[in-house]
């Protein structure tokens, strides 16, 4: 991989899946398909890859596993595959997270990209008004945070190569779908020209949105360090990452929030 996350791991691509190293633990990956995704992409009879991405929730040292849990803190850790869904990258289908009981609210989410390039594709609101809109590029080391209660996408946007991130959220995390579902998919469709260049389609399902292409920025108000992995900041403060898992604690990072 292109940046070392702070744990010792070793991706796979074919198949996709992860081997943990020395004193780390993490589960058996689940793999989500193109069946699985078909509904809320562009072309939905599209040929691409069968299996899209692999996924591993709750990874980490061995020895910081009782804290993780006291703390209701979780890492995970997913791998795309490389080449497209018919006109469009691969890419994630697209959700909100739901409401944590354990705070009871919608939580954030801590993106670092490990290897290859990806785009993650956010946008303010699930509704027929999608809002303001946002692809924020990244490469290895960046970190891109995606607030509560967003609709968002993970795109990797270099189809010749897979790509790879672990992500900071809470552990009684939850997924929904069914804003994007009624819209047969997020409000901006990405697209690959025969250059390999990636543009963006309007989902016409939305009456309004608006879309921003940034690529990522420093988080110096959130506290968090730049090319340092998140891990390596959760280890060194553990309390970093409060944010994810009572969001409703720092209402202030929230409002105005631009990724």
């Amino acid at each position: 991989m292109d940046f070392y996350p702070g744990f010792p791991i070793t991706v796979e691509a074919d198949p996709m899946g992860f081997v943990y190293g020395k004193g780390v633990y993490g589960p058996e990956p689940e793999r989500r398909n193109l069946n699985q995704i078909r509904a809320s992409l562009l072309n939905p009879d599209c040929n691409g890859p069968e299996t899209v991405y692999c996924i591993a929730m709750d990874v980490a040292l061995k020895e910081d596993q009782e804290d993780l849990i006291a703390r209701n803190l979780l890492y995970g850790v997913v791998t795309y595959a490389k080449g497209q869904l018919g006109d469009e990258p691969v890419r994630s289908q697209g959700h909100i997270h739901a409401v944590s009981p354990s705070c009871g609210a919608s939580t954030c989410e801590v993106y670092e990209i490990w290897d290859g390039e990806a785009y993650i594709y956010m946008q303010q609101n699930g509704g027929d008004d999608a809002g303001d809109c946002y692809a924020v590029y990244g490469k290895p080391g960046d970190v891109i945070i995606v607030p509560p209660g967003w609709v968002h996408a993970t795109i990797n946007a270099n189809p010749e190569q897979n790509m790879t991130f672990g992500a900071w959220c809470v552990r009684d995390y939850g997924f929904e779908y069914a804003d994007v579902r009624r819209h047969n998919g997020i409000a901006f469709f990405p697209l690959m020209n025969r250059h390999g260049l990636m543009g963006w389609k309007p989902n016409e399902r939305y009456t309004n949105s608006r879309l921003t292409l940034k690529p990522a920025r420093t988080y110096e108000d959130f506290g968090i360090r730049q090319g340092v992995p998140i891990y390596q900041q959760y280890r060194e403060s553990p309390g970093l990452f409060e944010f994810v898992t009572h969001p409703q604690m720092f209402l202030k990072l929230w409002e105005n929030y631009h990724p």
